[in-house]
């Protein structure tokens, strides 16, 4: 049974093929993962008169403890199939959240980490001649790794077999959480990068080679590096007998000799050079800064030394597969251009599946850098796992047949006759590495298979040109840094409870208020005891302000504009703001297996019944027409809550975004 502690009948149908991305990523969530994080000494099945109340929902003690377990796993479901039907940055962001919140435990703590690489990538990443984003991609890289385990069977025996795992459902779990750490914080080392990348770019403009020019090398990495903490060393010493590590070099250099040196030759103290130097010395790596390098550096740092995490082998592998990722693994262990070596599963799994999907997702990747900008990457992928096969077909849109035309049009004028005489082929990034075969096999295929081994796991790549899926569903024309969606969330969460709040709003000081520093560390309290379900909401909500307003004619920007400035909504715009909101509330709840009912208040959240629902309501989309009917037949005070939400948002942009609102 897919959810054992909720009624399946209320949840909707994946309508997915078994085969897709998004069928296999939400069939693995559904119905691989069942009893993911279970107490075994709690309830486990569904009951009207369930033995405990150990569980959290609006508050403490409302449900099961295992019936909150089975609704933090239906939240990261829906998380990851709203993204994958956007690849909006906004949707990505639940995905992170409900990650950090289900396995290491406080968003809070960890925030840091993936905002400033979106924050980075978004501010500092047009100075720089190539780059992509970073931040969505890694949860589309998180996503493919779950289909391939969920649709491949023999990379799950050698899943299972390197972690000794026989239960089905324990070794989805344990992949999770594990491949959950590879795959989403990959990447969050980019900020450490994207500084020596925008002093090579300075230069680039005028095609200087890297070694005639400056560029950026760290220094005082101690503090980064070293493992003083007597946690996280005691920790390693229970891992590994008493050996002692005195930096997260040392400790790495010791992992991979230990599961490649003998593999691909090379000792523990090589391997401390290379990661010794990878920082400090660029000029002996070509010239490059390897971000994946800062990325297992500062994780570990993070979760460790930090946060004081318990740590288990798994952890370790997770951090080496990140160290590995980029080029580490490539120039450094197997050098892959000059020979033919590629990883097998079984060596690292996670490292496997990291190196092989980071490779894979290249689609729907926002362009910032200069040269990026010209290129022509796909803006989407199809996939079909079926038979432990992998076919990717990339998507390109239609819209560029001009470039792609000139581009073919080219290179059969090159084959014709610039092929004799010498002259280069003609290359349009990343279209053309897919396009042109030798022996059947594109330059992108072939590359893959140097780095990763797809004698078992086989892999077919194919170009299709077609519509672009985006427009129209990326958003409004408000402007801002999603940032602040926690920030916004937690304020949105305290007007519940707060007096104080109102009288302030009526005296004009709202965001006097809100900006007391003991009013909004007691506002992060309250939310931290909420649900994953309920904070997810409250996040749901800040979100939808953008479109709330794009429906009534505003938009917000921190920019200079010539509109008209708003300060209030009128009623009509509240009312219509209102009726959306009720919307996504109605739309919200359906999809976490809510009903109509009218139980007594204390029971509402172990039935999951509410009052505000639509009565003999039997689907699972609610339609304009549904939301409004169901809006008009509430009262007053329930309708207010819908829209005091919006009105609250607008100090709350002021204050966190200095954003102003505008109509159009």
């Amino acid at each position: 049974m897919a959810y054992s502690m909720l009624d399946n009948s209320r949840i909707k149908r994946i309508e997915q093929l078994p085969n897709s991305l998004e069928g296999a990523v939400l069939s693995f969530i559904r119905e691989r993962c069942t009893k993911l994080r279970f107490d075994k000494s709690k309830t486990e099945v569904r009951s009207e008169e369930p033995a405990d109340f150990e569980g959290t929902s609006l508050k403490a003690n409302q449900i099961p403890l295992n019936m909150e377990k089975d609704i933090d796993r239906l939240c990261l479901e829906n998380a990851l199939d709203r993204f994958l039907k956007s690849g909006r940055k906004d949707d990505a962001f639940d995905v992170y959240f409900c990650y950090l919140e289900m396995f290491i435990g406080d968003y809070e703590k960890t925030r840091r980490m993936i905002e400033l690489l979106s924050e980075f990538e978004a501010n500092g990443s047009g100075l720089l001649m190539k780059h992509r984003d970073h931040y969505v991609h890694s949860v589309y890289v998180f996503s493919l790794g779950l289909a391939i385990y969920e649709t491949n069977t023999k990379y799950r025996a050698t899943y299972k077999k390197n972690y000794a795992l026989t239960d089905d459902a324990e070794a989805a779990a344990h992949y999770l959480k594990f491949w959950g750490l590879a795959s989403l914080f990959h990447d969050i080392g980019y900020p450490f990068e994207l500084p020596f990348e925008q002093v090579c770019s300075y230069f680039e403009v005028s095609d200087e080679k890297r070694s005639d020019r400056p560029f950026v090398a760290y220094r005082s990495l101690d503090s980064l590096v070293q493992i003083k903490e007597e946690s996280a060393r005691n920790q390693l010493r229970k891992i590994f007998n008493d050996k002692e590590f005195d930096s997260t070099n040392e400790l790495y250099a010791y992992l991979l000799s230990d599961k490649l040196g003998q593999e691909y030759g090379f000792t523990e103290d090589k391997m401390l050079e290379y990661l010794t130097e990878k920082p400090t010395k660029p000029e002996k790596f070509n010239f490059f800064m390897d971000h994946a390098y800062f990325s297992a550096t500062v994780l570990f740092k993070k979760l460790f030394a930090e946060m004081q995490l318990p740590m288990e082998p798994e952890h370790l592998d997770a951090l080496t597969a990140i160290l590995m990722h980029n080029s580490l693994y490539k120039f450094c262990i197997a050098d892959y251009k000059n020979k033919i070596h590629p990883l097998r599963a079984e060596f690292h799994p996670l490292a496997y599946m990291l190196m092989l999907c980071d490779e894979l997702q290249c689609w729907d990747r926002t362009a910032y850098g200069r040269n990026s900008k010209k290129e022509l990457h796909p803006m989407g992928c199809t996939f079909d796992f079926t038979d432990d096969h992998i076919q990717a077909t990339y998507l390109y849109d239609e819209s560029e047949n001009g470039k792609i035309n000139l581009f073919k049009d080219r290179y059969v004028q090159w084959m014709q006759d610039g092929q004799r005489k010498g002259e280069k082929c003609p290359k349009l990034k990343a279209y053309s590495g897919m396009y042109i075969t030798e022996n059947g096999k594109s330059e992108f295929q072939a590359d893959i298979e140097r780095i990763v081994d797809l004698s078992e796991i086989t892999l077919g790549v194919d170009t299709r040109i077609t519509k672009n899926p985006h427009v129209g569903n990326r958003g409004s024309l408000s402007d801002s840094s999603f940032i602040n969606l926690y920030n916004f969330a937690v304020v949105l969460n305290a007007r519940w409870e707060s007096a104080d709040w109102k009288k302030m709003k009526a005296a004009g000081k709202e965001e006097q208020f809100l900006n007391n520093d003991e009013v909004k560390d007691r506002y992060v309290e309250s939310f931290k005891k909420l649900s994953l379900e309920y904070k997810l909401s409250n996040i749901n909500q800040a979100k939808a302000f953008a479109k709330y307003l794009s429906e009534i004619g505003c938009f917000y920007t921190n920019k200079d504009v010539d509109y008209d400035r708003i300060e209030n909504f009128n009623r009509d715009e509240l009312l219509k703001i209102g009726v959306l909101e009720h919307q996504r509330w109605l739309q919200e709840h359906y999809d976490m297996g809510w009903t109509y009912g009218t139980p007594e208040k204390e029971k509402r959240e172990l039935v999951r019944q509410h009052k505000d629902m639509i009565p003999e309501f039997t689907g699972f989309e609610v339609s304009d027409e549904d939301a409004l009917a169901n809006y008009k037949r509430l009262d007053k005070e329930e309708q207010d809550k819908d829209t005091e939400p919006m009105e609250c948002m607008l100090a709350m942009l002021r204050m966190f975004d200095g954003l102003r609102i505008y109509r159009m």
